[in-house]
């Protein structure tokens, strides 16, 4: 239960910084905002300010800044659709920034896991060997180990075959053999250990670097899938997120901030393709709209995205009943 609660917190952060994003860059244009709202579904609560109306909704599960103007005509001179085109491009673009800037300041802290074992989870072959919370991992099958990023590599070279484990705990050493398994869900092998995580110090190039790995990476894979050279196996909506979530917590708090800014960082680029009713989507009529200097009908985008909106509820729920399935939660 408390992770489930965890997860939505933070994805309901993810949302509130994002709509944020549009909520000040609007207000610097001169752009009148009815309402500013998190959560979806009926309001439960509300304050009316001097323009706008900031509420909570029943669902603690997404939010939004609702512009005046923003999918229909109007003639007031504050409405979004009556802004020029560069200040109605950067109100939608700054919902997204404000995801890859919170992930950069994440990466920038620099937690880092490090080959110090924080859990081992019953059953797992580490388990089954003796491995205990506390042990450093120093050597996997001869390779010396001096960063965490390395574990996986020779897990997965391994999985199947007796594998050899050094570990070093308060200056004393061991060796361990256990054999790599795969597990459902799971990319690649397992042998059943979460890592401890250190604090490397603050480094805005270091957040930098890593935020752009990560998006070529999410990026790569968002292009397999595209042209379906890439599993969909690995794409997971609210419910996976509450069961890496899960994980994660029980890792501890430095996996749930990495976590968060992953999923930051995801948001930021999903929120960016060129999709309607998606920041992206409404870019690219923004774009149209500066080279024909000519708006489109705001009525006929008004459709487009509400089709967009229907189309990607439906898809989100497909998702849903996929993660249900994929994480038996079914199962009582």
């Amino acid at each position: 239960m408390l992770t489930a609660i965890t997860a939505i917190l933070v994805f309901t952060l993810l949302v509130v910084i994002h709509e944020l994003g549009h909520f000040f860059v609007a207000r610097l244009s001169g752009v009148k905002i009815e309402e500013f709202a998190v959560g979806m579904g009926p309001k439960i609560w509300g304050y009316q300010g001097p323009e706008t109306l900031y509420s909570i909704r029943a669902f603690p599960l997404g939010g939004f800044c609702k512009m005046l103007g923003e999918d229909e005509s109007n003639q007031d001179p504050r409405a979004f659709n009556n802004k020029p085109v560069w200040k109605r491009i950067l109100t939608i673009v700054f919902g997204p920034l404000m995801n890859l800037f919170l992930a950069i300041m994440i990466f920038s802290l620099a937690f880092a896991p490090i080959p110090v074992i924080k859990q081992v989870p019953a059953g797992t072959p580490a388990a089954k060997a003796g491995i205990t919370a506390g042990e450093r991992i120093v050597e996997i099958q001869g390779t010396e180990i001096k960063e965490w990023e390395q574990i996986k590599p020779l897990v997965n070279e391994n999985v199947g075959k007796l594998t050899t484990v050094k570990l070093e705990k308060a200056g004393v050493t061991r060796e361990v053999t256990l054999t790599p398994i795969t597990q459902e869900g799971v990319a690649g092998g397992i042998i059943g250990v979460a890592p401890s995580y250190g604090y490397k110090g603050f480094s805005i190039k270091n957040g930098f670097k890593t935020a752009g790995s990560v998006s070529f990476q999410m990026i790569d894979y968002l292009g397999k899938l595209f042209v379906g050279k890439a599993s969909t196996e690995e794409v997971v909506g609210p419910v996976g997120i509450i069961y890496y979530m899960s994980d994660a917590a029980k890792t501890g708090f430095l996996a749930v901030l990495s976590l968060t800014a992953f999923l930051s960082l995801n948001l930021f680029i999903v929120n960016l393709l060129p999709l309607p009713a998606l920041d992206g989507g409404r870019l690219i009529f923004l774009i149209i709209e500066a080279i024909r200097r000519k708006p489109v009908d705001p009525q006929k985008e008004g459709f487009v995205h509400f089709v967009g909106f229907v189309l990607l509820m439906i898809l989100s729920a497909l998702i849903i009943y996929r993660d249900f399935i994929k994480f038996d939660v079914f199962n009582f």
